[in-house]
């Protein structure tokens, strides 16, 4: 048996939803699509859609895990150095250094709930392939 996929998208779940929506809009400088204050909000991205809820209070614990988990959220940005400026203008800096990878240069930083966020700038010849 196979699992076809119509669509698939991220989803970020935290009982502060909206200082979540409020960094991502600012992040990312566009509006959410669809937001119901404190219980829903989509934003659409050029090849994502990243979706923001509140989770009932009888569901809390199920988002919350008592370490870190491998889930990350990566961006392609144009320009790498005004990306981090961007989010050190918004009070995330980026706590490490940028790092050199096949791909590219990447760098980590969170969201203000502690979501890791990997932002990458492909090398030019990367992107020419």
């Amino acid at each position: 048996m196979v699992l076809h996929c119509n669509e698939a998208f991220v989803t970020l779940a935290d009982p502060k939803m909206e200082i979540l929506v409020e960094f991502y809009a600012q992040f990312l400088g566009i509006q959410p699509l669809n937001h119901i204050p404190h219980r829903y909000a989509e934003f659409q991205l050029p090849s994502l859609r990243l979706g923001i809820f509140q989770p009932k209070s009888s569901h809390v614990s199920e988002f919350y895990s008592q370490g870190k988990t491998g889930m990350s959220l990566c961006l392609e940005v144009q320009n790498l150095e005004e990306a981090i400026a961007h989010l050190q203008v918004l009070g995330y800096p980026p706590p490490g250094k940028i790092i050199t990878a096949s791909h590219g240069r990447e760098i980590y930083a969170y969201d203000p709930m502690g979501n890791r966020l990997i932002l990458y700038q492909i090398h030019a010849s990367s992107s020419e392939n």
